[in-house]
């Protein structure tokens, strides 16, 4: 077995407080990594590094590491779970072989569950799932596996069986091996004590086992057939079974245990072993080579090019972290590599292990290692990296559009370069963060996902970046868009800069679903314009979409067609093409008008009972729409979607109304137009 066979680069991920921190914690306990259990409730979780995450007990920034167990070498990144720090996710899970989904064992499937189970989705990140909290007052495990297989998928089939639940909850039975293993609570679970399977659980025990077998049985045509006729399958061939369903994603292996309580995560771990994939299991990556334009591909082989693709950044003081996967080649400390994007050679000047926030310097990284690389001055999240003779670029990574913005004032003049330094450094670390001076009142607008992430953001200016500013309510980030097609016609014919400067452009403007911000394309017949102006023309359409036409708001859904356009032989330059494409853009959304868009964000509430009709009545109040209620026990869950505009301060509202007892999630969900009353507060 070659060295990447027995690599896993895997992500925890799940709905927030379900308790991956806690796993991660345990994972890095057992495994000898940490010599003491990190508590998220006291503030000592090794992987919530960040005193706001120390403070607020929730994990902001995604936070990778590096540890062995039973031979092999895992990579693992803890991620957050709050709707507000999703790009964490994303971008850990487009470099991630596997992950281990947590769902806590009273609450089943929540709204980020399922936001981080399409995430993997997206990546066919192969997955096996850990049923969390199951020594809660509440928890059941045969419910939660039903919400899964009802709004997931139908492939998570049980590993294990549980001993007792909620205050009787012991331990787990391993179905293929038959085995219960109970937890040693003296040593903090560390000592597994391995027993017979409890009489009266035998018979659950087996009808569980052979539901197993026969979902392993169909992954091999051989297996089904000696399955049907009634003889047994191997543990070697039940494992195998299991494991080439859950690479295929038709088997999604279901583990179960209390992390806070020590128990299960061992033999979660050797659940991570025997059936998420290694580097080699994943196979060739492909990409593009940006000189012809056509598909290439690269093994996990330190023998190949090198390839490799930067899925995040840390400003730091000592020297700008990197975070890398590395899919092909080996790279070493000072070697030179190539950065197609920008067209710039970077070096690796130093290479490191992370372990959170602390730090092991390495002579080398290979195909699958997942490694930093400090100080690089033009790699941003989303690059590739390659030898410049054999360049590739991979897929990019997309991210959603913020949410909400608030302004942010400099409170002196002095004040004011340090802080669009600062934002700046912040945008290349986080890619749903961005900001923007507003032309008609001249402030700065910082946006991002949600109140918490702008919460978030302020506190680092002020604590990190020793930013002195005046920063301003949330606010709603609307979007505008056209409602039918447009065509705009505009001549630029003046004299500036010294010169006489002449364009002239034809838009066809269209509003386009399929597009989420705005896609220039050109129909011009080739010699009508010289080719250096159409990237001026594309410029000058971007521009007046930022906010300079309509409601004064960004643009989205929009395809916009150069349809003709004239020159002069001697006074058109790009600045007048810039000029004519930006007028065109604004004919064409006075000609049809602008459509305001607000984001509608999808809601899910959790209130007793007694409290469901005040809360509805409160979401009436507030523009939303119930769209569900769902009983579970004592609790109902409402689902719904509200305008983020009627939502602020919805926390404070939903404690005072129910007296603390409900609790809320909330994410994006898309764009509507906003009511005539609101958009009439704007003005073309």
């Amino acid at each position: 077995m070659s060295s990447l066979d027995r690599q896993r680069n895997i992500g925890i991920i799940a709905h927030i407080d379900a308790g991956k921190t806690t796993v991660t914690e345990r994972i890095l306990f057992y495994a000898g990594k940490e010599h003491k259990m990190g508590e998220v409730h006291y503030g000592s979780a090794r992987m919530d590094y960040m005193e706001e995450e120390q403070e607020r007990g929730i994990t902001i920034t995604s936070a990778a590491t590096t540890f062995l167990w039973e031979g092999y070498k895992l990579n693992l990144i803890d991620t957050p779970g709050h709707v507000d720090f999703t790009a964490e996710v994303e971008r850990s899970l487009r470099v991630l072989d596997g992950a281990v989904v947590v769902f806590d064992g009273v609450a089943g499937v929540e709204a980020q569950s399922e936001t981080v189970w399409h995430q993997a989705d997206r990546y066919d990140v192969p997955r096996i799932i850990f049923i969390n909290k199951l020594d809660r007052v509440g928890a059941d495990p045969e419910r939660v596996l039903g919400m899964i297989h009802d709004l997931l998928t139908p492939g998570a089939v049980p590993v294990q069986f549980p001993i007792g639940v909620e205050g009787d909850f012991r331990g787990v039975v391993d179905l293929i091996d038959r085995k219960a293993y109970l937890f040693d609570e003296e040593s903090l679970g560390k000592e597994v004590v391995t027993e017979e399977i409890p009489s009266d659980l035998v018979e659950e025990v087996e009808e569980a086992r052979l539901i197993l077998v026969e979902r392993a049985a169909e992954q091999d045509e051989a297996l089904t057939d000696k399955f049907l006729m009634g003889e047994e399958l191997t543990r070697e061939e039940i494992l195998g079974g299991v494991r080439a369903g859950t690479l295929s994603r038709s088997i999604t292996p279901v583990f179960m245990g209390s992390a806070l309580r020590n128990k299960g995560v061992q033999p979660l771990l050797d659940g991570v072993l025997r059936y998420l994939p290694s580097p080699m299991d994943v196979g060739a990556i492909t990409g593009i080579d940006p000189k012809t334009e056509k598909e290439v591909s690269r093994q996990p082989d330190p023998k190949e090019p090198l390839c490799a693709l930067a899925f995040k950044t840390i400003t730091d003081k000592h020297g700008d972290l990197t975070f890398v996967r590395i899919y092909s080649g080996t790279l070493k400390q000072g070697d030179q590599f190539f950065n197609p994007r920008v067209q710039k050679v970077e070096r690796a000047n130093r290479i490191l292990l992370m372990h959170a926030n602390d730090r092991v310097r390495i002579p080398n990284a290979v195909a699958g290692d997942i490694v930093v690389l400090v100080g690089l001055r033009f790699t941003a999240t989303g690059d590739t990296i390659c030898p410049k003779h054999s360049q590739v670029v991979l897929e990019k990574m997309e991210f959603p559009e913020t949410v909400i913005s608030m302004a942010i004032e400099p409170k002196s003049t002095a004040d004011r370069d340090k802080l669009l330094e600062s934002l700046t450094r912040m945008a290349k670390d986080d890619p749903t963060f961005t900001s923007r001076q507003d032309e008609d009142t001249g402030q700065i607008i910082i946006s991002g996902m949600g109140e918490l992430h702008l919460e978030v953001l302020e506190h680092q200016l002020l604590r990190e970046y020793k930013v002195e500013a005046n920063v301003g309510k949330p606010r709603v980030a609307y979007r505008q868009t056209i409602s039918r097609s447009a065509i705009g016609l505009a001549e630029f014919d003046h004299d500036a800069g010294g010169r006489h400067q002449y364009a002239k452009v034809k838009l066809r403007v269209n509003h386009s679903l399929s597009e989420k911000r705005v896609r220039f394309s050109s129909a011009v017949e080739a010699g009508k314009i010289h080719k250096q102006f159409l990237p001026a023309i594309e410029i000058g359409v971007k521009s007046a979409a930022e906010g300079g036409v309509g409601f004064g708001f960004p643009v989205v859904q929009l395809d916009v067609v150069l349809v003709d356009a004239e020159q002069h032989d001697t006074d058109s330059s790009e600045t007048a093409f810039e000029a004519a494409a930006n007028l065109a853009m604004r004919e064409a959304f006075e000609r049809v008008g602008a459509v305001m868009l607000e984001p509608v964000m999808k809601i899910e509430i959790r209130t007793p009972e007694n409290f469901l009709g005040e809360v509805i009545g409160d979401l009436n109040a507030r523009r939303a729409e119930v769209t569900g209620v769902e009983i579970r026990g004592e609790q109902r869950i409402i689902h719904g979607k509200a305008p983020l505009a009627n939502m602020f301060g919805y926390t404070s509202a939903l404690r005072s109304a129910t007296q603390g007892r409900a609790t809320y999630s909330m994410e994006p969900l898309t764009s509507a137009p906003v009511p005539p009353d609101v958009a009439a507060k704007y003005t073309f």
